[in-house]
């Protein structure tokens, strides 16, 4: 762990700086107290090597000039992914751990429990082996048990979720692993279908939720001009777009499909957010708007 926690240190340092001699790659890792010896030349290319074998990003050098180091994939890092993931959360974490003097005043989010199975599913998703859950849906008196087959798995607003065909209605579902109570790893083996694509099979979506009901659509939403900032700079949805901006408000344009957790992130911009397009979505919100101001009464 000590080793990847390098690799990503350099990946980091690399990525920040564009361009960057092996000399200041050395300075950098002296200033920053990662170590009172500099990185042999040696151990600098074995770790090259190392970052392209772990993470698929190429550390190439550029020779005119002055032997600068660059990423020549950046884009793998600026599109996306497990591997962006990866590289992010473990650079925190490098910055978490040397920052222990300050724990009392770096607040974090708690993750609800489930973590626990994580492994397990990742294991069995590895090997293409059947689970055997006791899940406890939110909408269930008791729990029931039950085989599934593990395809894929999404992290989303702190709880991490489960994909899996249910053999016996050959149907794709979501299950939330903190509601998971049981597992077990069974014998038998499942064949991963080559035309499953867990992109594909979320396109469209904000969320979990995967209802077939609703088409993706063309969202347009009137924002003001204080929380189109925040929206801007954390966009809703890959397929957002600013298709108009003044001093008072912003249209956002969305290729989405308007389920339940897309309608929920539309409530929490409260006032700030107007859906304009299509009508049936507007008079949705506006229905769920008036419902709570009833409750209010």
């Amino acid at each position: 762990m000590d080793l990847i926690n390098k690799y990503v240190w350099l990946v980091d340092t690399i990525y920040k700086a564009g361009r960057i001699t092996y000399e200041e790659i050395n300075q950098k890792w002296i200033e920053q107290e990662m170590d009172d010896n500099p990185i042999p030349l040696r151990t600098f290319h074995k770790w090259r090597i190392a970052i392209e074998e772990m993470f698929h990003l190429n550390i190439e050098c550029e020779r005119k000039g002055g032997y600068h180091y660059y990423i020549g994939n950046v884009n793998e890092i600026k599109r996306g992914g497990l591997r962006n993931w990866l590289l992010k959360n473990i650079s925190v974490s490098n910055l978490l751990l040397d920052c222990q003097s300050l724990k009392d005043r770096i607040l974090l989010e708690d993750i609800p429990s489930g973590q626990e199975y994580l492994a397990t599913i990742l294991d069995a998703m590895k090997t293409n082996n059947q689970l055997c859950i006791t899940y406890h849906g939110y909408w269930r008196k008791d729990a029931t048990t039950f085989t599934v087959y593990p395809y894929c798995v999404k992290l989303f607003k702190q709880r991490w979720y489960l994909v899996a065909l249910s053999p016996y209605d050959k149907k794709v579902r979501v299950y939330g692993i903190d509601r998971i109570k049981d597992m077990e790893v069974e014998d038998e083996h499942f064949v991963y279908p080559d035309d499953f694509d867990p992109d594909s099979f979320f396109e469209g979506c904000i969320g979990v939720i995967v209802d077939e009901e609703y088409g993706i659509e063309t969202v347009r939403l009137k924002v003001t001009a204080n929380q189109s900032n925040y929206i801007r700079s954390l966009p809703m949805h890959s397929s957002q777009k600013e298709t108009e901006r003044n001093d008072d408000y912003s249209i956002f344009t969305l290729e989405v499909r308007p389920t339940y957790d897309f309608q929920q992130e539309i409530l929490k911009n409260g006032a700030d957010m107007e859906v304009l397009s299509p009508e049936w979505l507007r008079n949705e919100i506006a229905r769920k708007i008036e419902k709570m101001y009833n409750n209010y009464k």
